[in-house]
């Protein structure tokens, strides 16, 4: 039995971090259904045990598997690296995260192969994003730091907030300083971000946004499994997001960043699955 190329693809984060990936999939792949899952019981994952970041992976997994989905994107760089390489070999369908692309776009970006790294504290202590540059190119040196205030101040939409400003000069003045010709914004909620950090940083830096990069791996991982879902005439897809908690702040927020409204956010209890 073939895979069913009209099936949606499953998408999934910590929060609303995720939507950064569902928006690039919307723009560049619009014939695509998406089923979102968004862990707001539970977000942060960056402060959380590689044990648990792979259990609550295989439940949104399991619940994602309930919606028909023929594909995966972990849109979450904690989840990514540390939970990625095990769920993957799992289940029977392709499960792709944001790591890897995120990765070969700042080697092919940089010129002095010098590249900074931000996310979480879990994705930066996993150290996956400098392993998987040094196995594209050994002669790559990385910098990363931990900004575990951003995912906060984004949930709680603060993007634009003064305070945010100063958070950025904190977390951001020795990478300002560095050498880094090219960063990486190792979490999907940093391109909510993008802006502040660019003015911050200077344009001599390219800033790589996976997001984007991810969008672009999963257009050619459906092309090369023949799963590109060409069945669709009229509007635009089907888009169905799912939360486990707070659905109504979940739903304001996605309607602040993405192209199409969503109508509704079910809240449901992932601890079942």
């Amino acid at each position: 039995m073939g895979v069913d190329y009209t099936a949606p693809v499953g998408v999934f984060d910590s929060g609303v971090g995720g939507l950064t990936v569902t928006r690039e999939i919307m723009r560049h792949l619009p014939n695509e259904h998406v089923v979102y899952f968004g862990d707001t019981a539970r977000v942060p994952y960056g402060s959380k045990s590689k044990d648990n970041i792979i259990r609550y992976s295989r439940q949104i997994i399991r619940f994602l598997q309930t919606k028909g989905v023929k594909a995966i994107v972990i849109a979450c760089n904690t989840a990514s690296a540390l939970a990625l390489d095990v769920v993957r070999q799992e289940v029977d369908i392709p499960v792709i995260g944001v790591v890897i692309p995120g990765a070969r776009a700042a080697v092919k970006a940089t010129e002095n192969k010098k590249i900074g790294v931000i996310g979480t504290e879990a994705t930066v202590q996993s150290g996956m994003y400098t392993k998987i540059m040094q196995k594209m190119d050994p002669e790559v040196s990385v910098i990363g730091k931990a900004c575990p205030l951003f995912v906060p101040l984004v949930e709680e939409g603060f993007a634009k907030h003064k305070v945010t400003g100063e958070i950025i000069d904190y977390y951001l003045d020795s990478m300002r300083t560095s050498e880094i010709d090219s960063l990486i914004l190792g979490c999907t909620h940093y391109p909510l971000l993008r802006s502040r950090i660019m003015d911050y940083m200077g344009d001599k830096i390219h800033l790589v946004n996976p997001a984007y990069e991810t969008a672009m791996d999963l257009k050619h991982l459906l092309k090369e499994k023949d799963m590109v879902n060409d069945a669709i005439t009229g509007e635009h897809a089907t888009y169905s997001f799912y939360v486990s908690d707070v659905a109504d702040k979940f739903k304001q927020f996605a309607n602040s960043i993405l192209p199409y409204d969503i109508e509704i956010t079910q809240q449901i209890n992932i601890e079942e699955y």
